[in-house]
């Protein structure tokens, strides 16, 4: 099985398990690179001696038919998907670099809730605001608009669908062994990858997270698996990475909201990822990452 298990996040439907270690590695190698460990670099990208595999679940968003099939949502999935969105809202007013995007975001949370529209109503100018934000505006209004319902969306799924959340973790447990070192989640993978380590009978050195939602309270973190959350007992190093201006993120400072936290769980880090704050890529490049995960493929960090 694989040293080294990669996570992803949301929207990669249209991608495969191949297609996505190709699209990680090199960045993954880079970080590690530029954290000083130029040929553990070589070994996870260009030999490939250090086994690297991706826990795919993407296909699982696809729609099952021209009609829209998985993409539809019921009435109480609309309405989580309306408090996410609020979610993400609050973070940008509070937290991102911009003004103007924190002024966007706190007109949109002041004014009014849309309750009598209905729940799919209700999301509307909720997405109409996200989509003004640092984070989408380079997609123009009418992509950003996709990728943000899209985005709500499977974070709903994975958190209110138990079939789906059932299948994503059996996918993502069935990579894992005695052999396993190191799990890098990003997105909601980060959701998916710890609720996974709660589930393992044997230590985990590093645990990786980036552009994560675990914190964002009410929407996520109550609805993690298992309550209350905590360090998962196994994890003996976690790291947490986001960019300010990640709106699908939570704050950094996640010590406080998971037991167990001291001495293993590092989420002071902040790394900038200019125009593409939630890009994975652009994580996984930064030393923030490299750093640890070649700390701990090599020994050096002391378990």
């Amino acid at each position: 099985m694989a040293e080294v298990v990669l996570v992803h996040g949301i929207a990669q439907e249209q991608k495969s398990a191949d297609g996505l270690e190709a699209d990680w590695l090199p960045s993954l190698a880079g970080g590690v690179r530029v954290a000083g460990y130029p040929e553990l670099a070589d070994r996870l990208w260009r030999t490939k001696e250090i086994d690297v595999r991706m826990a795919f679940y993407g296909d699982l968003f696809l729609p099952k038919d021209q009609q829209g099939g998985a993409e539809e949502l019921d009435e109480a999935e609309w309405e989580f998907a309306e408090q996410l969105g609020r979610e993400w809202l609050k973070r940008a007013a509070e937290d991102a670099s911009r003004e103007s995007d924190r002024a966007t975001a706190q007109r949109e949370l002041d004014g009014p809730a849309g309750e009598t529209q209905g729940v799919r109503a209700a999301l509307r100018p909720i997405v109409n605001s996200l989509v003004r934000l640092k984070p989408f505006a380079r997609f123009g209004v009418a992509l950003a608009e996709r990728v943000v319902v899209k985005a709500l969306r499977q974070v709903t799924r994975y958190l209110t669908d138990e079939e789906v959340h059932a299948e994503i973790q059996r996918r993502v447990s069935a990579l894992i062994d005695a052999d396993t070192k190191v799990i890098v989640s990003h997105s909601l993978g980060s959701v998916v990858a710890y609720e996974a380590a709660h589930q393992l009978e044997r230590p985990l050195p590093l645990l990786v997270t980036c552009g994560s939602p675990l914190g964002l309270r009410t929407v996520v973190y109550d609805r993690l698996r298992p309550q209350p959350p905590a360090v998962p007992p196994q994890v003996r190093r976690w790291v947490n990475v986001v960019d300010q201006d990640d709106l699908v993120a939570a704050r950094p400072e996640l010590t406080s909201m998971f037991p167990g936290a001291q001495g293993v769980l590092e989420s002071s880090y902040t790394v900038d990822n200019g125009a593409k704050p939630h890009e994975a890529g652009f994580y996984l490049a930064k030393q923030q990452i490299g750093k640890p995960v070649a700390e701990t493929l090599t020994g050096l960090h002391n378990q």
